[in-house]
């Protein structure tokens, strides 16, 4: 308990958490629609959106939010018309928004240590205002997702039915999207915008090798994020490690373990 003493520890653990919860439910969704090529280019491409908050001065959290929202507007734009695959458009916009990121790091006349904490995530460097704001997110992703559960199931398992009911599913696919964009730049901060994917994509990996429902699913993806968070932020406080890092090998441990488990 001697790690909970600190207030850096605190915020880190209850940041780590939320968006633990927050990846989780999104992750089930991303394994089950099978978008993690998505989430992996949504979230490299937030590296851009970074680079122009450093360059101008502005908070990176929040001009990565708007830059990954317009990235999957644009791939959804883009594939909607049929002329583009969907890899294709995401690895355009993957490649030129890291592009365009380096170009503007260049454009910097002093360099800035705080962006490797982007890069390979700084949980324990959260301030009280990131960790509020990432409560926030949060809260309202979940919130969207809820309401919009119905329809993006129906969506995600039959398409087809979904556009014969009168379901509009490209507003709906849109606000997945968005929802997904947003809590990969929540998550930046966690374990950085290398590792986000693994917190997209393990979890809810790890709950379809244990179970085939959906609801139970859902639990289980988080149960797993979360646990990975903890047990990751304890091991990173007791051995000095990378806490990002540590997190994503917890998850992957995890993966293996219900892999060997359920192929035995």
């Amino acid at each position: 308990m001697e790690i909970l003493s600190y207030g850096f520890m605190q915020r880190a653990l209850i940041t780590g958490v939320v968006i633990s919860i927050l990846t989780g439910v999104i992750s089930v969704f991303v394994v089950l629609r099978r978008v993690s090529f998505v989430g992996s280019g949504i979230a490299h491409a937030a590296f851009g959106g970074v680079a122009i908050g450093f360059l101008l001065g502005i908070n990176p959290v929040i001009t990565a939010m708007i830059y990954s929202v317009l990235v999957a507007f644009g791939i959804e734009a883009i594939t909607s018309r049929g002329r583009v695959a969907e890899d294709t458009a995401i690895g355009v916009f993957f490649s030129s928004s890291m592009a365009l990121g380096i170009v503007l790091i260049s454009l910097s006349k002093s360099y800035n240590v705080d962006l490797f904490g982007y890069l390979f995530g700084s949980i324990l460097a959260i301030s009280e205002e990131e960790m509020l704001l990432t409560i926030v997110v949060t809260i309202i992703v979940l919130s969207t997702l809820l309401i919009t559960m119905k329809e993006l199931l129906l969506i995600t398992f039959n398409e087809e039915l979904a556009v014969v009911s009168g379901i509009p599913t490209r507003l709906i696919k849109a606000i997945f999207l968005i929802s997904m964009a947003v809590a990969i730049v929540a998550s930046i901060k966690v374990v950085g915008i290398i590792l986000v994917s693994a917190l997209l994509v393990i979890p809810g990996a790890v709950a379809q090798l244990i179970t085939r429902s959906f609801y139970p699913m859902i639990f289980l993806s988080c149960f797993i994020a979360v646990f990975s968070t903890i047990t990751g932020l304890y091991l990173s406080y007791l051995f000095d490690l990378s806490s990002g890092g540590a997190i994503v090998l917890i998850i992957t441990a995890c993966f293996f373990a219900a892999f060997l488990t359920k192929k035995k």
